[in-house]
């Protein structure tokens, strides 16, 4: 899609209702759908993290930001994820959180940035983060610096192939609460997008699908 074009659908974008769970589910194994819906928030104390959804110009064609984490000890090590990361106390609120995150990962300046919205929660219980998904877009092509420590690569994903349901399916794998499921996923080349993030873009995708 042109980012011209893309432009225009900014203001129903804002403006669309989000479909929250009914679009996380679809990324959701069978077996999660119920806590899914059940969980209840008011019975734990969750540390807060907030993420940009960043879109943007590469030679005029929209593109959709990930980041590919870096290989530590830790439960997400190694997973393609928005960048973002937690709150801290010097940030003005959780938009501020995710520009911040997003320049210390990637490079990119804040003030280059215009934050559409935000997104549904989701709280991931491995590591007990409620993470705040924001959209933004720069209206320039952009320069990344990744940061050495944090991330090992970063995916450009065109828009048009982030929309194509094509991408999705489901693998074989082994999570933090159970062994040998079948996990619907993004499959972005090499790459596989599960879990927190693809419940993500699953809303996202929804969104800009119903307004096109």
């Amino acid at each position: 899609m042109d980012f011209s074009d893309f432009l225009k659908y900014v203001p129903k974008i804002a403006n669309e209702m989000l479909p929250a769970t009914t679009a996380h589910a679809k990324m959701v194994p069978p077996e999660r759908i119920e806590f899914l819906e059940r969980q209840n928030l008011a019975n734990v104390v969750p540390k807060k993290a907030a993420v940009l959804m960043l879109l943007y110009p590469k030679s005029n064609i929209t593109h959709l930001a990930l980041i590919v984490r870096n290989s530590y000890p830790g439960i997400h090590a190694s997973q393609i994820a928005f960048p973002g990361g937690k709150v801290e106390l010097y940030d003005a609120d959780l938009s501020q959180t995710a520009l911040r995150e997003t320049h210390e990962e990637i490079g990119v300046e804040k003030d280059k940035v215009s934050v559409i919205r935000a997104f549904t929660e989701v709280y991931i219980p491995p590591s007990n983060y409620l993470v705040s998904p924001f959209l933004g877009f720069s209206r320039e092509e952009l320069t990344f610096t990744l940061s050495p420590d944090e991330v090992s690569g970063l995916i450009e994903l065109p828009l048009l192939q982030f929309l194509d349901e094509s991408i999705i399916v489901n693998v074989e794998m082994s999570t933090s609460y159970a062994t040998d499921i079948s996990v619907p996923a993004f499959q972005i080349g090499n790459h596989l997008v599960w879990g927190a993030t693809a419940m993500m873009m699953s809303e996202l995708k929804d969104v800009i699908k119903r307004v096109l």
